[in-house]
């Protein structure tokens, strides 16, 4: 299936339908009165989110989604029947915004949430509800309202707790091959990946996270070279960002550290809240220097690199330091959440506090001596 992960869409909700004027004709009741009933509601357009789904293919060659009208109302004091919603199942991940607004509608970020993109119109009211002790005989009715209409701009931001970043041929694709369930395409040249991947990392039988892999970056990718940098937005969602760096190139003329600060480059150009994103530094491809060798290459780069953080030394290929990696990576993502957690419920407490606590000095709370 191809990987789209935009789309524009026009949702149009459905009119409510007429309310009618009528009045009672059956024998043996010549002022039966006024009988007319109302006009059905218009169907609504709803948005669901599917976690079956992991494209927005459908949206791109589908894109008017259109739902029926009420039923006008008839006499007898029938009522018009209501059209069916529309349900419009979207990728988990997937951000709603009004084209015409810049509104963000809604953001799908859990299985099975349903939010209401276009409302119906409701029906219009028969003359029944125009009957009072002086008017018997009323002739009044309504038409039904016009439903709501949108036009939308559907973007799918993949939801994963890691991100991988490098260069093409960093050995993305490989390392995410060796620690999930996930199975890219691996090839000896450039640009093989051409959509995000997911996959699944098992820890144990109960404890596992989602890294997501993008197309490679290359310098001066945020003005259109190789891919361009349209799949960072992917890895916006993400708690933490793996850097993986090709330490032993084909090419002996590349410089690793050149093309390291150049993605970081890349990476600020195109927001900076994901350039501050925690980063990691995986040196991959290790398995084809001898032990001198790497280990006077890894502390050159991270002192020409002039990095500080984490690092960590992997072959994808032959996953040596892989498991490690995913562990320390579990750990991490842990209590991060743990400490999250933590600062939710501080916040829920004071919210709780502030609600009960009376301010001494509240003119309110003053007794009044006479």
């Amino acid at each position: 299936m191809k990987f789209i992960d935009e789309a524009r869409i026009e949702v149009v909700a459905g009119d409510g339908g007429n309310g009618v004027a009528s009045f009672c004709r059956e024998k043996f009741r010549p002022f039966g009165g006024p009988d007319g009933g109302d006009g059905g509601r218009g169907g609504s357009i709803y948005a669901i989110a599917d976690r079956n789904i992991n494209t927005l293919v459908d949206y791109r060659y589908s894109k008017l989604h259109r739902a029926g009208r009420g039923e006008n109302g008839r006499g007898s004091d029938c009522y018009g029947r209501g059209a069916d919603d529309v349900y419009l199942r979207m990728p988990v991940g997937t951000l709603i915004t009004d084209r015409n607004t810049d509104e963000v509608i809604a953001d799908l970020t859990e299985h099975g949430q349903e939010v209401l993109l276009a409302r119906g119109g409701e029906g219009g009211w028969g003359n029944i509800h125009f009957k009072t002790s002086t008017n018997r005989a009323p002739r009044q009715k309504t038409e039904g309202k016009e439903g709501e209409r949108r036009e939308l701009q559907l973007e799918l931001k993949v939801l994963a707790d890691v991100g991988l970043l490098g260069m093409p041929n960093a050995g993305k694709s490989t390392f995410i091959t060796a620690v999930s369930n996930a199975r890219p395409k691996i090839a000896d040249y450039p640009f093989t990946t051409l959509h995000p991947n997911l996959g699944m990392v098992r820890v144990s039988h109960e404890k596992s996270f989602v890294i997501a892999d993008i197309p490679g970056l290359i310098e001066g990718a945020a003005d259109g070279a190789g891919l361009g940098i349209q799949f960072l937005k992917h890895l916006q969602r993400t708690g933490l960002l793996l850097h993986i760096v090709d330490l032993a190139p084909f090419d002996a003329d590349v410089d690793p550290v050149k093309e390291a600060k150049a993605l970081v480059k890349e990476l600020r150009k195109y927001d900076d809240s994901l350039h501050d994103k925690p980063r990691w530094l995986v040196l991959n491809k290790l398995d084809v220097l001898s032990a001198d060798d790497r280990k006077k290459r890894v502390k050159d780069f991270v002192k020409r690199f002039g990095w500080k953080g984490p690092v960590f030394e992997i072959s994808a290929l032959s996953r040596e330091g892989c498991e490690e990696l995913v562990q320390a990576i579990y750990l991490y993502l842990q209590e991060t959440r743990a400490v999250a957690h933590r600062a939710q419920e501080t916040k829920m407490r004071e919210e709780a506090q502030g609600i009960l606590s009376i301010d001494p000095d509240d003119p309110r709370f003053k007794v009044i001596n006479d």
